[in-house]
């Protein structure tokens, strides 16, 4: 097998994207004014202990708005994917999805739709929707799995078990539905062997997509009072960039990478206070790529 990423050494999305599409593609980060069925009661309600209050959607906000934000950072000639993140995006009357939808994809410049939710949140009708759209563009669904180990689930108040989203996956796969999946590195009473049994699960679906990124611990959130009163061990970003490139060597070489770490707002951010530089972890994972002399792929 051969690196066939180049010095990046992994199939990042943004390559891929331009690659797809001629050109520059950017995500628009959009609130569809989402809740979750584990804030609402309906499942949980405080939601998983280590979401905020904005459902990690600090950086959303309504369409025309994000886009007219953006115009400064992005070339005129950008296009972009409308990003529904927040919260859990298909949690509405299929009706009031299409009208997001179509809504978004008709501005200029939209070539494409994401919507994150969760895997006990795909009815059929919504299915039905999500098929009939990914006829018409370029489309993915992000499930925020998190880990595949159902006592950290349970202990984050993840109210959904694996076989959830081992049913989501059937359903979206049988329609050719491309899905994103989310893991966290650094969740609490993990180790090594647990992060990579569930980089082992997620690989298994064979999935369009993977996104990775380290445990944050936010001020207003559950597990963030739970640090400060009882701290607990975190990775530190040596461990972490090492387990992100064990994870990506035994990833396939045709799941597409959206994500190796995360952003969070520096003010409300508690720990671990090196993901705030989200540049510099990049570069480290770059370097042990090259410190190892391996890529994706390369171990499956």
């Amino acid at each position: 097998m051969e690196n066939i990423f180049g010095s990046v050494h992994y199939n990042a999305i943004g390559p891929y994207l331009k690659k797809q599409f001629g050109g520059r593609v950017a995500k628009l980060a959009l609130d569809g004014g989402f809740t979750c069925p584990n804030r609402d009661g309906s499942k949980g309600t405080g939601g998983c202990t280590f979401c905020s209050e904005d459902g990690s959607g600090r950086f959303t906000g309504p369409l025309a708005e994000q886009k007219a934000r953006l115009a400064d950072k992005w070339p005129e000639d950008t296009e972009y994917i409308a990003y529904f993140q927040n919260f859990t995006g298909t949690y509405a009357p299929a009706d009031r999805l299409r009208h997001l939808w179509e809504e978004a994809l008709a501005l200029p410049g939209c070539v494409g739709l994401a919507v994150a939710t969760r895997p006990d949140c795909l009815p059929p009708d919504v299915l039905d929707l999500l098929e009939e759209f990914d006829r018409k563009t370029f489309l993915w669904v992000e499930l925020g799995l998190q880990t595949a180990c159902e006592q950290t689930a349970a202990a984050f108040h993840r109210c959904y078990k694996n076989a959830d989203f081992e049913e989501a996956m059937r359903n979206l796969s049988a329609r050719g539905i491309k899905a994103v999946i989310h893991l966290i590195l650094g969740l609490p009473g993990e180790d090594k062997r647990q992060v990579m049994s569930s980089a082992e699960y997620v690989s298994s679906f064979r999935p369009f997509g993977v996104k990775l990124h380290m445990l944050h611990l936010m001020e207003g959130t559950v597990m963030g009072e739970q640090y400060k009163n009882a701290p607990f061990p975190l990775l530190s970003q040596e461990e972490y960039v090492s387990l992100v490139v064990d994870i990506l060597e035994r990833l396939p070489q045709d799941v597409t990478v959206h994500r190796v770490t995360g952003d969070a707002p520096r003010e409300d951010l508690i720990a671990p206070l090196w993901t705030g530089h989200k540049k510099a972890v990049l570069r480290a994972v770059q370097q042990e790529f090259r410190r190892r002399g391996t890529f994706q792929g390369c171990k499956v």
